[in-house]
């Protein structure tokens, strides 16, 4: 454990007993599994069992690779502004390796990776920020004389299960992006043979991972997973349909400009890039920094970092994404109303011409068509 603590975990200590020696209160841990059942979308009947499970566990092994990437996601996950009950669950994960966290290095680090993999095979949570190059022989990325392609399959093979943190791990991320000059490709393109959790973004929010990995530590499985293999918990709606911005779209209530007067309004930003239509992530209900803010919130459009390829498809990032259904109800009222005004007054219209010729014919007693007029023909009188 790289972690300091004034509280070491003792041998065969659970993580209920670590928790309390740290101060944390029955009330405090049943807060935190009831908010990390509503995250995973689970029925709060559940809550217990999580609370059970998450107490009752020994502490299990976690085995992080740091491949082709510029460690921005192992910020994001790790650094926090407070600790909070999701910090100490992952404080008192075992983290064997880490090589941005411990203090070993050069022959020592390896050494610490292969006693954690031999130690705790086909047991251990393998997690993966980076990509891999597999372009001229992997060279791109190589750690003590090992390319990011060897060391990923080596500690796949003993895993009991695999998540990729980040766009990097997830598919490659801006190494990918045209023309791919490292050959990168995610961890999913090498790992084959077991579950690989992709938690999308660039960076990812560190909740989804405290998520997922409570999780599989409550059920012992993987979450269930989108077509891209992300969790559906938190991957499985649009940011377009979850933003508080969403009833400004609605109403036509667009920025066109970021320092117009509806940018102060804080209105709508699809019109100066947003990629929120097109992009499945949880950024406005998890939030960032501790649930303060995200992106929109402060402003910025939607990147849409959280699919795959955004570099190429998403881009020119401030350029307006094509032909995203909507209706502004407050743009178009008058444009609406005055049709349906012109619409209603043709009717009425129509229906005086109408009640206007039958009155004439009734005062002339006007044959209806296809009847013969009263008295015969015109020579009758």
């Amino acid at each position: 454990m790289y972690f300091p603590t004034s509280h070491p975990w003792a041998e065969n200590e659970t993580l209920g007993a670590y928790l309390a020696k740290r101060g944390v209160s029955r009330r405090d841990f049943l807060t935190f599994c009831g908010q990390m059942t509503a995250a995973l979308g689970l029925a709060s009947a559940l809550t217990p069992r999580v609370a059970k499970a998450l107490a009752a566990l020994k502490r299990p092994s976690v085995v992080w690779l740091s491949l082709q990437e510029c460690t921005g996601c192992t910020e994001s996950v790790l650094r926090t502004a407070e600790p909070t009950i999701g910090d100490l669950v992952l404080d008192v994960v075992s983290l064997d390796f880490q090589e941005n966290l411990m203090a070993a290095a050069g022959r020592a680090a390896e050494a610490a990776l292969q006693d954690a993999i031999v130690k705790n095979r086909g047991q251990y949570l393998l997690v993966v920020t980076g990509s891999v190059p597999l372009n001229d022989g992997g060279i791109y990325t190589t750690i003590g004389g090992r390319t990011a392609k060897e060391i990923l399959e080596e500690a796949a093979k003993g895993a009991a299960a695999v998540v990729a943190i980040g766009a990097c791990a997830h598919w490659g991320n801006i190494q990918a992006a045209r023309p791919n000059p490292t050959g990168a490709v995610g961890v999913g393109d090498i790992v084959k043979d077991k579950p690989v959790v992709n938690i999308a973004g660039c960076p990812p929010i560190g909740d989804v991972v405290t998520a997922t990995i409570v999780h599989y530590l409550t059920f012992g499985r993987v979450p269930a997973l989108d077509y891209d293999g992300r969790p559906l918990f938190a991957y499985g709606a649009r940011i377009h349909d979850q933003c508080p911005k969403r009833a400004n779209f609605d109403a036509g209530q667009f920025v066109e400009r970021f320092d117009d007067e509806a940018a102060r309004k804080g209105w709508c930003l699809y019109h100066v890039g947003c990629k929120g239509p097109a992009t499945y992530s949880p950024c406005p209900i998890f939030l960032w920094n501790t649930r303060t803010s995200w992106p929109i919130g402060a402003g910025h459009p939607c990147l849409g970092c959280t699919e795959r390829h955004f570099w190429d498809t998403m881009t020119p990032f401030y350029g307006r994404l094509p032909n995203v259904a909507g209706f502004g109800v407050e743009r178009y009222a008058d444009t609406i109303g005055a049709a349906l005004a012109v619409g209603a007054a043709a009717g009425v219209a129509a229906h005086a011409i109408a009640t206007g010729v039958h009155q004439i014919r009734q005062r002339r007693k006007l044959p209806v068509m296809g009847q013969k007029p009263e008295g015969g023909g015109r020579g009758d009188n």
